[in-house]
């Protein structure tokens, strides 16, 4: 379509190709609430008022607002592709996801972009990335693949790239380390933003990572800390995902005078909430009961993540912009009705139209390389008290403490009784078998293991469990599988999810996966499993950039201290 043509439709010289009539237009630059008609041409808003049209539709009165807009997320947490994580947001009123491919990445490298950008494309959604600022996040750790700046030159070009990805490499920053730099330098030049991501980093080393033109933070648990970014010129993103929710923390720093420096986000949402649930509508929701203004959830929804990312085509109801619509009957609590994406509907009555087809799957190798005959999961008694690591509800930060070593046969061995349990996390990409051992508590289980090729950031396997033996037996499913979801009991499998697509996500549906997953969890619960999604807090214990104590294939990483240490504390006396 010529511009010539948009701008003729647009004054009324031709027919647009659809009038939406009776509608309560929710305007997110006055934060206003106008009663009109849209007239839509080739996909993009072209007027409002009385137009000729082609067809017209009668909304009846109903609420229409732009399409919501995730911030920051992940794709592959949600354990499926590209065409199934659109198909399940779309139906919430998502139109546009702003991704980060870092999961993929660590596994593939470049191929890992390329094979998500092959797969945003012919969507019925709006797929963006921000190209992966940390592979590895850290050298204290084994990722399949190490990008440099020199990697990611070639994708700045790319129409998909609209940031560079969050910057959890905080200390290399901050103390100048020229390929991080050399990342940044280059984003600048692309003239994208530079997202952040910098928990707890506050006072002059927060003002040191900031003087390299972070933009924006999505970790933020507190409102202390939110607040002291925000004043530093930081843009909010409130996440509300599965692992982490920060919005009732954060709530209170929402205001006129602070809104439009904050967005929504999710940054990582499995099945089960998208399901029942939903995604950024749920925020939406969440905050409006809590006593948000709803224009202004909207104006965060849609108009703010839109001008952050320099999308300037979407994100708000008006002349030049993409109809990307949703369609709600309430202010107050938007269940999403009727979707709009380029101007043709996609979702009606909450469902998508059957005839919305699927894009080809792009086919993806896999990556499960290890020995299962070499690992060992004994750990050696060497000292009186180690290490533990301690999961805290709802959140993928972790605290650490110390404890008195359960010692059987010189070995020191898992105690259900102190909800203690064996981790370990094994290398998955090169074949090299190096493994680390440790300890957690907050699992609950009581016997049998869980095991997952989903480890942030770098993905190598990670099991826990009360026995090596029922260990062993769930991470040789996870490699039979060529990746995937794992509890064992007895030296037996009792549920999976596989996930072939590099060990990180399914080819099946969304609501295919959540079957598998709720039949995973009541195993797991059954053994004794505590937290509401165990797989999700044992994906993070590998993280180590998020604090306070975690896991890599290379040993315990005290994330404060930024450097791997001893799993005892001190050892015994010879």
């Amino acid at each position: 379509m010529s511009l010539n043509e948009r701008i003729k439709a647009a004054r009324g010289d031709r027919p647009v190709d659809l009038l939406l009539t009776n509608a309560l237009i929710i305007d997110v630059f006055g934060k206003d609430i106008i009663e009109g008609q849209i007239a839509i041409y080739n996909g993009y808003i072209v007027g409002f008022g009385d137009y000729e049209a082609k067809d017209q539709l009668d909304l009846g009165g109903r609420f229409v607002a732009p399409g919501f807009i995730d911030a920051h997320v992940h794709i592959e947490s949600a354990m499926v592709g590209v065409t199934e994580f659109g198909r399940a947001v779309l139906l919430h009123g998502t139109t546009t996801i702003v991704a980060d491919p870092h999961e993929i990445t660590n596994v593939f490298g470049t191929l890992g972009i390329d094979y998500m950008l092959q797969s945003a494309q012919s969507q019925p959604i709006n797929v963006y990335y921000g190209l992966p600022s940390c592979v590895p996040a850290t050298a204290m750790e084994s990722a399949g693949a190490s990008l440099k700046a020199a990697d990611l030159a070639p994708y700045w070009t790319c129409k998909n790239v609209v940031a560079l990805a969050e910057m959890m490499n905080f200390p290399g920053v901050i103390h100048e380390d020229p390929d991080v730099l050399a990342k940044i330098i280059a984003a600048k030049k692309a003239a994208k933003p530079l997202d952040g991501h910098a928990p707890g980093v506050m006072g002059k080393q927060l003002f040191a990572y900031l003087s390299a033109g972070i933009a924006s933070d999505h970790e933020c648990t507190t409102l202390a800390e939110a607040k002291e970014k925000l004043r530093a010129g930081v843009h909010i993103m409130v996440r509300e995902g599965t692992c982490s929710r920060n919005l009732d923390a954060l709530f209170p720093l929402i205001n006129s005078h602070t809104a439009r420096r904050m967005m929504w986000c999710t940054d990582d949402r499995h099945p089960h909430d998208l399901i029942y649930d939903g995604h950024i509508d749920a925020i939406v929701r969440k905050a409006v009961s809590k006593g948000l203004d709803p224009v202004t959830a909207i104006q965060m929804a849609t108009l703010n993540p839109a001008e952050y990312f320099r999308l300037d085509h979407i994100g708000a109801v008006a002349p030049g912009r993409q109809a990307d619509l949703v369609v709600f009957s309430d202010l107050y609590r938007p269940v999403i009705e009727d979707v709009f994406y380029m101007g043709k509907q996609v979702v009606v009555d909450g469902k998508l139209l059957p005839n919305l087809k699927r894009p080809p799957l792009v086919e993806c190798p896999t990556s499960m390389k290890l020995d299962r005959k070499q690992l060992n999961f004994s750990v050696q008694a060497e000292g009186r008290h180690i290490r533990v690591i301690d999961l805290i509800s709802n959140q993928i930060i972790t605290g650490q403490s110390q404890l008195l070593t359960p010692i059987k046969d010189d070995k020191v061995v898992a105690d259900p009784d102190q909800d203690l349990l064996k981790l370990a996390v094994i290398e998955r990409h090169k074949g090299s078998n190096a493994m680390g051992l440790g300890f957690v508590r907050g699992f609950g289980l009581q016997k049998g293991a869980l095991a997952s090729s989903v480890a942030h950031d770098s993905h190598n396997i990670i099991v826990v469990g009360e026995n090596d033996r029922d260990m062993l037996t769930a991470v040789t499913a996870v490699q039979q599988m060529g990746g995937g979801l794992v509890v064992a009991v007895d030296e037996r499998i009792t549920a999976t999810v596989p996930l072939p697509i590099a060990g990180l996500m399914s080819k099946e549906s969304v609501a295919t996966v959540q079957q598998q997953m709720d039949t995973l969890l009541k195993a797991a619960q059954r053994i004794g499993a505590t937290p509401g999604d165990p797989f999700m807090s044992l994906s993070f214990l590998a993280l180590p950039v998020i604090p306070e104590l975690k896991l890599t294939d290379q040993g315990l990483v005290d994330v404060n201290r930024f450097e791997v240490v001893p799993l005892f504390i001190s050892c015994f006396k010879h």
